[in-house]
């Protein structure tokens, strides 16, 4: 059987999957939409949550971008999942004694005022939005490869496979889909990281595989990595920075309190029966996220060296790199070159006319002689970061099977957070706008039509967007968490252990916070990411003390703090009943279900 026929049989039988369980388990009734009945095991919720967590951007982007960035590729890591420890043990019991369906919700109870709810709700709005372009800019790069399509024709794809399994099935569908996409995606991350690392290492763990010696020799694997990518004039892999170690530390802590900001994680915890299942849950889904980012680095660091290899045969054996002969010819290029080529992520251009590949650093001035010296004109080759993970298979030349069952844990990872997302933006708009504000006499059934129809329209609104990302898949999650960082961490933050904390306070820092950050965003991405509105130029070199806009999420979020504090202190106190209230949820027993709130 042909790879292609492989692949549309695997991924053909994983939507046929999630479909039918969306059917199965269509929503009746607005708590099954919102909180999927709020009965859900908390393993299983667990599994799901970790799948909602791990988006495109875990799955796809991640690795790659820590093969080309090495030792500062861990900030994602760090941030991602140091994140996730921060909302389980900070945020997620308390949270749930509420007993809320929605985040807005919280709000409106904690700081007793509408105006609070509006501006949350459009922060969710602009942070969930932006998390779903990367979902989408994922979901095309997986369909233009493994579909054989044009990256916009994968996204509209995209869109159509999440319309109907989530606009359908509700909160309800989308956890027990999302229990099925899990367990396809670990399943497709673990076993070729196994395969390669007993190939590159003899070691069956890639965890341990990373640590150990380069197979047939008595070099460790990173070593040997430091030393290929160093030959060709890149930094040493292991040692290298995200541009300085404080734009590394700013990075890391807006990705951690961006994560413990995201409401359709944070829903997640409403979806069980009691607290006490909460925190169970969160310790699962910690675990069941932990297989896959402690793999992450192996898979990165492994399929920068396969790529190299690939390009320039002398980086393993030990030969002369600029040696015409240990280029690869592009004549001979192997067949995973050419199909990444159809999609446009892999681009050759032959710049001194010999019809071989040179894949080096032509930056590094240092080299550039050498280089020159050779006859190379400058680098040849650009690999989109996001295609590392699901082209790594096909470098390592593992089975078809294998690499079928790569493409289906890409779309798996990518629609399951579309659809966490897209259920979070419906219940903004349904719940906490339309009938707690606008319309209060909707109809259980007509809220549930209103949740549809705004998430029929977020797919709209983000699949154009993923057609124009403002950056590779993590990027504009990082984008996205940044967001959330400045705007709604905080306010929960301060809801939950601030009793003196009043609605003044928080609706001053939500806005101060947001609106900082995106003119920072905006300024270097383009308003709204629409290219050739950016109002400032990176290419000058200024950043604000060299913080890049996918980190300044936590410098919104420092002013965010600063200005509700101040704010709070010139302005009327919070009310009793507030106050105490507040002061009985941080012991978080005796939760009952979640409730509408209406």
């Amino acid at each position: 059987m042909g790879l292609q026929t492989t692949i549309y049989i695997i991924v053909g039988l994983t939507f046929a999957l999630y479909i039918g369980i969306a059917i199965w388990s269509r929503a009746g009734s607005t708590k099954e939409f919102y909180v999927a009945g709020g009965g859900v095991h908390p393993v299983l919720n667990g599994m799901a949550t970790a799948a909602d967590w791990m988006s495109a951007a875990s799955f796809i982007s991640m690795a790659g971008l820590i093969a080309f960035m090495g030792y500062g590729g861990s900030l994602f890591l760090m941030g991602w999942t140091g994140g996730y420890v921060l909302l389980a043990t900070l945020l997620a019991p308390y949270l749930r004694k509420f007993g809320k369906y929605t985040v807005p919700d919280f709000f409106k109870t904690r700081y007793y005022s509408n105006g609070a709810v509006i501006v949350a709700v459009i922060c969710l709005l602009i942070a969930s939005i932006t998390y779903i372009i990367g979902q989408m800019t994922g979901v095309g790069v997986a369909f233009s490869r493994f579909l054989q399509v044009d990256k916009n024709t994968g996204v509209i794809i995209g869109m159509a496979v999440v319309f109907t399994y989530a606009v359908f099935g509700g909160m309800k569908g989308i956890t027990y889909t999302q229990v099925a996409q899990y367990i396809v995606l670990i399943i497709a991350y673990v076993i070729p990281a196994i395969f390669i690392s007993m190939h590159l290492t003899g070691n069956p763990l890639p965890q341990l595989g990373l640590g150990s010696k380069f197979a047939g020799t008595d070099m460790y694997l990173l070593d040997k990595l430091d030393q290929v990518v160093t030959e060709l004039g890149f930094t040493k892999y292991s040692t290298s920075v995200r541009i300085s170690k404080l734009n590394m530390f700013v990075y890391t802590l807006s990705l951690m309190i961006g994560t413990a900001g995201l409401p359709h994680v944070i829903i997640r915890f409403f979806t069980v029966p009691k607290v006490r299942d909460a925190r169970s849950s969160a310790g699962w889904a910690l675990l069941f996220i932990a297989i896959l980012y402690t793999t992450a680095p192996a898979v990165g660091a492994m399929a920068r060296l396969n790529l190299h290899a690939t390009i320039n045969k002398a980086v393993l054996t030990g030969g002369d790199v600029f040696a015409p002969e240990n280029n690869l010819r592009y004549e001979d290029r192997p067949d995973w070159f050419k199909r990444w080529e159809v999609t446009g992520l892999l681009k050759f251009t032959d710049k001194n006319g010999d019809g071989r590949i040179q894949y080096y650093n032509d930056k590094n001035k240092a080299f550039q002689a050498k280089a020159e010296a050779a006859g190379w004109k400058g680098n040849e080759l650009v690999v989109n970061r996001d295609i590392m993970v699901l082209a790594n298979p096909e470098i390592a030349k593992l089975p078809n099977w294998v690499i079928g069952l790569v493409a289906a844990g890409g779309l798996a990872a990518a629609l399951s957070t579309a659809a966490g997302l897209l259920l979070a933006i419906s219940s903004a708009i349904s719940h906490d706008l339309l009938k707690n504000f606008l319309m209060p006499d909707l109809s259980e059934k007509g809220e549930l039509m209103a949740g549809r129809i705004a998430m029929a329209c977020s797919i709209v609104v983000a699949g154009y967007l993923g057609m124009n990302p403002p950056d590779f898949a993590a990027g504009t999650v990082a984008i996205a968490f940044g967001l959330a960082a400045s705007s709604l961490f905080p306010a929960i933050m301060m809801g939950i252990f601030s009793k003196t904390m009043n609605r003044q306070g928080a609706i001053a820092g939500m806005i101060a916070g947001i609106a900082f950050t995106m003119f920072y965003v905006f300024g270097y991405k383009g308003i709204f990411f629409i290219k050739g509105t950016e109002y400032f130029s990176a290419a000058n070199g200024y950043w604000f003390l060299g913080i890049e806009p996918n980190a300044i999420g936590a410098v919104g979020a420092l002013l965010n703090f600063i200005v509700a504090f101040i704010v709070k202190n010139m302005t009327t106190p919070v009310p009793e009943d507030i106050a105490e209230m507040v002061e009985s949820v941080r012991y978080p027993k005796g939760a009952g279900e979640a409730a509408a709130g209406h």
